[in-house]
């Protein structure tokens, strides 16, 4: 019997994020399993650009953004809270909601759940207080949002998170709800190797989001030692990034040239990018409360058929060890800038040839689809309307 469906997010495609992906994904799975679809989210920065996707009503509203063009920040997440709590209440009724974070959305959808008697499901990309240690040591402002990140997920009929290890970190924090792994993977619709011309000097690429937790200023310090090598080499952030004002201070005092920030893009054409870069890079800073999460960005990479180097802690790293043992996905080492200079400049003396990059995005593609992960919440979910 088919459902009505209402995913709640801050974020939807066409903006370029992570969850945007598996956001539409899901609501297309959703849609071919015979669901009617909606999904409340927030009008796009005028940078992003592209079509709603086919047979899924899509309603936008008006939010405050940072910057950077990013909805962050308690009263960026409130400009959309507070709307939609609205938009819930007053709209057709729901078999099941499906929300993104942050806890507030989770904290307002749990309320009109309770309101209206519907059940929802949580995405649990992550934990938000747990990377909020980061950027503040206030027991207050972490208290708080802890206990609205619990209030936002112990409610919940179902978490899909990306890993094992972070149901571990949710039931050490008190969130003992039904959760499943449904792993993480990447639009390859969107993302897959166009052949390009090979750069003619080093090009590496670190694309997505840079905050706190990333430590993307690693590679800032091993870049300076591979512009010494390489003079004509290049270093592209592409994104969006917190981050990006104390990199360009730590920039200017290097001294350093060859590093450029762009805005997000669609994810075609970061896999244009993606597609003729020596590497891209990737990062987590240890010991800033997200040591158990996988960074999605390197599927994005490796279906563009572009090796990855990752510095710092989590998953990530055994995860390409293990890999690159029958495939060249890249190198994975410590948070480190010795480290990450060493990976940088083996790359850039052997870059990878056009014909294995063809072979490692069709690998790729076969193995890290997002399509698989969204079919595996919908059937779920289907699971907890039906009973």
């Amino acid at each position: 019997m088919p459902m009505r469906i209402v995913i709640v997010s801050r974020i939807f495609t066409p903006e370029p994020a992570a969850a945007s992906f598996l956001l539409r994904a899901t609501a297309e799975a959703f849609r071919d399993a015979g669901h009617e679809v909606e999904v409340l989210t927030s009008t796009p920065p005028p940078a992003a650009s592209g079509a709603d996707p086919r047979g899924i009503r899509v309603r936008r509203a008006r939010v405050k953004r940072d910057r950077q063009g990013y909805v962050r920040g308690y009263l960026s997440y409130l400009s959309f809270d507070i709307p939609v709590l609205f938009r819930l209440l007053f709209s057709r009724r729901a078999d099941l909601y499906l929300v993104e974070p942050p806890p507030t959305t989770g904290a307002v959808v749990r309320a009109v759940s309770l309101l209206r008697r519907t059940p929802y499901v949580y995405d649990a990309a992550d934990l938000w207080a747990d990377a909020a240690g980061v950027v503040t040591s206030s027991p207050l402002v972490l208290g708080a949002l802890r206990a609205v990140e619990r209030f936002a997920m112990r409610g919940t009929a179902h978490a899909f998170a990306i890993s094992e290890g972070l149901i571990d970190r949710m039931r050490q924090i008190g969130i003992d709800v039904p959760a499943t792994a449904v792993g993480f993977g990447t639009d390859t619709a969107s993302f897959r190797y166009a052949p390009q011309d090979p750069p003619t000097a080093p090009l590496f690429v670190y694309p997505g989001s840079y905050s706190e937790w990333h430590g993307a200023d690693v590679f800032l310090e091993a870049f300076a030692g591979v512009r010494e090598a390489h003079p004509d080499a290049r270093l592209l952030f592409i994104g969006n990034g917190s981050e990006q004002p104390r990199m360009r201070a730590r920039i200017a005092e290097l001294g350093l040239t060859g590093v450029e920030f762009r805005d997000p893009v669609p994810p075609e054409q970061l896999a244009e990018v993606l597609s003729s870069a020596t590497a891209s890079l990737a990062s987590l800073k240890p010991g800033a409360g997200y040591d158990y999460a996988f960074t999605t960005k390197v599927y994005g990479s490796l279906v563009s058929g572009c090796p990855v180097i990752f510095a710092g802690a989590g998953p990530t790293g055994p995860f390409l060890r293990t890999e690159s043992q029958h495939h060249p996905v890249g190198t994975a080492v410590e948070w480190d800038a010795a480290a990450a200079r060493t990976a940088m400049l083996a790359a850039a003396e052997e870059p990878l040839a056009t014909s294995r990059r063809v072979e490692l995005a069709a690998w790729a593609a076969g193995r890290y689809s997002l399509s698989a992960v969204a079919e595996r919440i919908v059937e779920r979910s289907e699971e907890i309307v039906r009973g």
